[in-house]
């Protein structure tokens, strides 16, 4: 029974009414009540609860009507029906409607107090399982573009891979592009109709990661008030990619090598093995060899990974791919941003297809948004990518309009050290942090902040 989860009791009899009241505040449930069904249509429409309990006949609005309610709220919280009434037809309709259990009264209390923990947690692992499919579709969009002698390399290797299961680890510099060509692989593969699930390795506390990827138990720390699955467990039968995997701390490298040994998983705080079918894709821009070498990163799980190779050309390489990747990106952020979609005049082509771009595609696609932004004539002019991609020559103040504030012009100023140190540390998180001379925890905050994860 998860603790402290609120509960709404409609119930038009007081005397069940606190008794039931009296009940779940005892096992530590935060308890409403409401007298008939207009009192608790009102109360949900005020506050969120993650389950109701409602009596079928009362007046003013019946369970049903208030069940069709119910159902049609954004969060919509787990629902028991009861009635003295055990006719099959109101408990078809009620579960027709979507209540989680029909339950008869004179109630068994033990029997209620299951079914609703029950509930509840089922109501939690649909939520789960809602959040990482939305996590999965905020990554789909993006698209491999470039016509390269260097990316028509990298299409023939994808293609190659994709046919196969075996376990792929993509490399390149921060920003090449390894989540997308990750997605590509997956989409090509036998497993594409399948789930696709993302761990990102270094933006997860490590004290939450294992928890994170194989699950726990409820009770099996601190604040694990119901069970979880982890993303192995939801990505079975498909593919799990496990991005910056250079940043695993030392205890779950280890667990991670058993879990390829294995092929199989232990939830935190469980004996039970479970079995897994599940394709690994991996991705970092740290010189993996280095840190082997150094005693960071298992000799022993490094071979498990690096099975095949994908390496990604960084955007210098192929600089021929600017132009169409420019107008890609430029579309892309203009139909987000709801805004019409400029020209890139020939000069300003110039200097981006001229740009270093440290921060390849993903430091292009920003400045290009940006641009966009700024951009006031309907035509992205050289000056405007300059201003942008350019102020590191001379005095950086000297590229900042007046009128763009202190506050901005400082957090473009923050945002483009955080870049540079991000390129200069080949995307490596702790070099990062001691280059820029704040803690991880903070770099961490200024990556999600601008959007450089």
């Amino acid at each position: 029974m998860p603790p402290k989860a609120s509960v709404l009791v409609a119930e038009d009899e007081a005397q069940a009414r606190e008794a039931l009241r009296a009940l779940l505040e005892d096992e530590g449930y935060r308890v409403v009540t409401a007298a008939d069904g207009a009192e608790a249509s009102a109360l949900l429409a005020q506050s969120a609860v993650e389950a109701a309990i409602l009596d079928i006949r009362m007046p003013r609005k019946d369970g049903l009507e208030l069940l069709r309610e119910v159902k049609s709220l954004p969060s919509p919280p787990a629902v028991l029906v009861m009635t003295a009434y055990g006719t099959s037809a109101a408990a078809i309709e009620a579960m027709a409607l979507g209540a989680f259990d029909y339950l008869t009264k004179p109630l068994n209390f033990d029997e209620l107090l299951i079914q609703l923990g029950r509930a509840i947690d089922n109501r939690r692992r649909a939520g789960e399982l809602e959040e990482y499919r939305s996590e999965e579709d905020s990554w789909q969009g993006a698209e491999i573009i470039g016509s390269s002698p260097a990316m028509q390399r990298l299409y023939k290797l994808v293609g190659q891979v994709s046919a196969t299961d075996s376990t792929v680890l993509v490399r390149g510099e921060s920003g090449t592009g390894k989540e997308v060509v990750a997605r590509a692989i997956h989409k090509h593969s036998l497993r594409g109709g399948r789930k696709l699930v993302k761990v990102n390795c270094a933006s997860i506390p490590e004290t939450l990661l294992e928890a994170e990827m194989f699950g726990h138990e409820r009770g099996a720390f601190t604040g694990a008030a119901a069970r979880r699955i982890g993303k192995f467990e939801y990505a079975a039968g498909g593919t799990l990619f496990l991005d910056e995997i250079g940043e695993l701390p030392p205890s779950t490298q280890a667990k991670l090598l058993r879990v390829l040994q294995d092929h199989a998983i232990e939830r935190l705080g469980s004996n039970i093995t479970i079995p897994l079918d599940v394709r690994i894709l991996a991705a970092t821009n740290c010189d993996l060899e280095a840190a082997v070498r150094e005693g960071r990163f298992r000799e022993d799980l490094y071979y498990r990974l690096n099975v095949v190779t994908v390496a990604i050309p960084p955007l210098r390489e192929r600089r021929e791919d600017i132009p169409g990747l420019a107008a890609f990106l430029l579309r892309r952020s203009a139909a987000r941003l709801k805004l019409r979609v400029p020209a890139i005049s020939a000069d300003a082509m110039a200097a981006l297809e001229s740009g270093p771009w440290p921060g390849n595609v993903r430091e292009l696609e920003h400045c290009l948004e940006r641009a966009l932004i700024l951009s006031r004539t309907g035509v992205i002019r050289r000056e405007t990518v300059e201003t942008l991609e350019g102020a590191g020559a001379g005095d950086p103040l000297d590229a900042v309009p007046l009128e763009e504030g202190l506050h901005a012009a400082v957090a473009r100023l923050e945002r483009r050290m955080v870049e540079r140190a991000l390129a200069a540390a080949s995307g490596n998180r702790t070099r990062t942090a001691e280059l820029l001379k704040i803690n991880r925890r903070l770099l961490y905050d200024k990556l999600r902040e601008y959007g450089l994860e």
